[in-house]
C-alpha cells in the first residue's frame, strides 16, 4: 500500500497542503512536478503521530508554500512518490460538476436522455399511481430523486439533503453556473434551484392532503435485483406518516421558499401552505418508538426513535421565515433542555441552531448565547479531535455505517465555529475533511467514483452494477468498523476501523452511495471554491 498520501484531487495555490507519510523512518520529504521530475520544494516531517484508527504511526509534511499552478508528486527517498495531483484555483470545478449531476441521473418518474444521461439513461420509471400502506387508496407520487443504491425515495433523507445544496447555494452561488447539462439548464433559474425543484415538487405529493402529515417513503415491499430503475416493476407501496418526515418536510419547506421567491411566487405559496399545513399536523402525531417498517417492508427504515431535534429544526426554521410568536414559543420550550447538534438525517438540530441564529426577526438572547456556547463546545471537541488524527479528522476511533457522511458533516460544524470564533484553525480542520474524502486517508483512495488515481469501481448501486461502470462523482459510504454486511465480514474482519472499507457492490455498509452523502460534500466544496 501506498506510503506518501494526499488529497487526490488536488489544491488551489493558497490552500493548507499536507501530505501524510505512514510508517516511514525518512526525515525529509520533496515535492516534484509529476512531469519533468524537477524538485520544486524540499522540507522536514513533523510528528509523529500514532493514528490508533488507522494503527499507523504517520509523520506530517507541510508543503503549503508551493502554490505554482501544475500537477505535482509528494517524494521520500526509499518510499516512492504519491499518487499525482493538480494545483489550480479550478481544481475542484470538475467533480463538483459529476457531484451535482448524480441528482439529475438519480431522477425517477421521468425519461434521462441518452444525450444527457449516456449509458446511464433511461425511460420514465416508477410512473404507476402508489398504494398508501394498510388502505386500497392509490396515490401519485411521481418524481424526485432515488435516494441512493437502490430506488427508495425517502422524506427525511430528501429534507437534509435540499437544505445541504440550498446552503451551499447560499454560501457560493457563483460556482453554481447555469448550465450543468440537465433540461432545465440556460433558463433564468440556476440548475441547482432547478435541481432541487424536482426533489421539492415529489415531497409535497408525499403528504396527505386531508390531515397534512407527510409519508415516511415510497418504495416497493423489498429491493429489486441489481437492474436499471425502468426494471423495477413491483407494487409501489407509501409507508405511514411520521413525526420525522412530517416535522423534516415543515422544516425543508420553509428554508426553500426564499431561493425561489423571486422565480415562482405561486410555487413558494403552494410550499408554504402545505408546510403551515403539516406543522399543525405534528399537534396530532405521537408516535412513541418513532417509525418502524410496516409488516411486509424491508427497505430502508430510516428509524429514529427521538424526534425532538426534527421538530427543533422545523420550529426554527417556520420562525425565521415568518416572524410569527407561535413558532418562536415552540422553539424556546424545545431549547429549554438541550442544544441540538447534527446535520445527518437522524441528528439535524444543527439546521435549527443556524436558522435561529440567522434569523431577521428578534430572538432570544438568552438562547442565542445557550446556542453559541454549545456550538463553541461542540466545535472545539472536533477541532481537538482533528489535531490529534493524523489525516486530521475529528471521528477517533469511531467509523459508523457512512463515516463519509459524518466526516463531511463535522468539516461543516468546524465551519459554523470558523464564523462564530473567527480562529483559522477551525477552517483549516475543516479543509482537512475534505481532502480526507478526495483521498487523503488511510485506504489512498478518493472517495468519490471516477475522480482521483485511485477511486471506488464497485459501489453498491444498481444502474452502476447494471452498466457495468461507476456513475461518476458519488461519494461511497466510507468505512464502517461495525461490519453490517456479509462482503465487510468476509474481506474486514480484524481490520483497524479506518481501514474497515471494501470496494465491493455486495458492500452496501461501505460502499453504497446516497443522495445526503454527495450534498455535504458539494456544501463543503462550495466553501472552499
Amino acid at each position: 500500500m501506498i506510503s506518501i498520501i494526499t488529497n487526490q484531487i488536488g489544491y488551489r495555490s493558497k490552500d493548507k497542503k499536507v501530505a501524510v507519510f505512514r510508517d516511514v523512518i525518512g526525515t525529509t520529504f520533496s515535492v516534484i512536478d509529476s512531469q519533468t521530475g524537477k524538485e520544486v520544494y524540499k522540507s522536514t516531517v513533523s510528528g509523529p503521530i500514532v493514528n490508533a484508527s488507522s494503527d499507523e504511526t504517520i509523520v506530517l509534511g507541510d508543503f503549503s508554500s508551493v502554490t505554482t499552478p501544475g500537477t505535482y508528486q509528494v517524494k521520500m527517498d526509499s518510499y516512492g512518490v504519491s499518487y499525482p495531483f493538480v494545483i489550480d484555483q479550478d481544481v475542484y470545478k470538475p467533480i463538483l460538476k459529476d457531484l451535482f449531476r448524480m441528482y439529475y441521473l438519480q431522477r425517477c418518474g421521468i425519461e434521462v436522455s441518452k444525450e444527457l444521461g449516456g449509458i446511464y439513461s433511461h425511460t420514465a420509471c416508477h410512473t404507476s399511481l402508489a398504494t398508501i400502506y394498510g388502505t386500497n387508496k392509490e396515490i401519485d407520487v411521481t418524481g424526485g430523486w432515488h435516494d441512493a443504491g437502490d430506488y427508495g425515495r425517502y422524506i427525511v433523507a430528501a429534507a437534509v439533503t435540499v437544505a445541504d445544496l440550498l446552503y451551499a447555494y447560499e454560501c457560493n452561488c457563483t460556482i453554481f453556473e447555469r448550465n450543468f447539462n440537465i433540461p432545465e439548464s440556460n433558463s433564468k433559474i440556476p440548475d441547482l434551484l432547478s435541481e432541487i425543484r424536482y426533489e421539492l415538487e415529489w415531497m409535497l405529493k408525499m403528504q396527505d392532503p386531508d390531515t397534512g402529515g407527510v409519508y415516511h417513503k415510497v418504495t416497493c415491499a423489498t429491493f429489486p435485483g441489481f437492474v436499471m430503475p425502468e426494471e423495477e416493476n413491483d407494487m409501489l407501496i407509501v409507508a405511514p406518516v411520521s413525526v420525522t418526515a412530517t416535522a423534516t418536510f415543515v422544516a425543508c419547506l420553509a428554508l426553500a421558499i426564499p431561493f425561489y421567491n423571486t422565480y415562482d411566487k405561486d410555487f413558494c405559496k403552494t410550499c408554504f401552505l402545505a408546510a403551515s399545513k403539516a406543522w399543525e399536523a405534528l399537534d396530532n402525531l405521537h408516535i412513541g418508538d418513532g417509525f418502524k417498517n410496516p409488516e411486509g417492508i424491508v427497505t430502508g427504515e430510516y428509524a429514529d426513535i427521538t424526534d425532538t431535534d426534527e421538530l427543533y429544526w422545523a420550529a426554527a426554521q417556520m420562525y425565521k421565515l415568518t416572524g410569527d410568536p407561535l413558532y418562536h414559543e415552540a422553539f424556546k420550550n424545545l431549547v429549554t433542555n438541550t442544544v441540538w447538534h447534527g446535520y445527518g438525517w437522524e441528528d439535524v438540530g444543527s439546521f435549527g441552531n443556524r436558522a435561529y441564529l440567522t434569523a431577521n426577526f428578534p430572538i432570544d438572547n438568552d438562547i442565542v448565547e445557550k446556542i453559541t456556547t454549545s456550538m463553541k463546545a461542540h466545535g472545539k471537541h472536533l477541532l481537538d479531535a482533528s489535531l490529534s488524527d493524523g489525516y486530521g479528522i475529528s471521528l477517533g476511533t469511531n467509523f459508523v455505517w457512512g463515516s463519509n457522511m459524518v466526516v463531511a458533516n463535522n468539516g461543516i460544524s468546524l465551519l459554523d465555529s470558523y464564523y462564530l470564533a473567527k480562529d483559522k484553525a477551525y477552517k483549516f480542520a475543516a479543509k482537512a475533511h475534505l481532502d480526507y474524502l478526495l483521498g487523503k486517508n488511510p485506504m489512498a483512495i478518493s472517495y468519490v467514483t471516477g475522480h482521483g488515481t485511485t477511486s471506488p469501481t464497485s459501489p453498491h448501486h444498481r444502474p452502476s452494477v447494471a452498466k457495468k461502470k461507476p456513475m461518476p462523482g458519488m461519494l461511497v459510504g466510507g468505512p464502517d468498523d461495525g461490519l453490517h454486511d456479509p462482503q465487510a465480514v468476509a474481506a474486514l474482519t480484524g481490520m483497524p476501523p479506518a481501514k474497515c472499507y471494501v470496494d465491493h457492490y455486495d458492500s452496501y455498509s461501505t460502499n453504497e452511495i446516497t443522495i445526503y452523502w454527495n450534498a455535504p460534500l458539494i456544501y463543503l466544496l462550495a466553501e472552499f471554491m
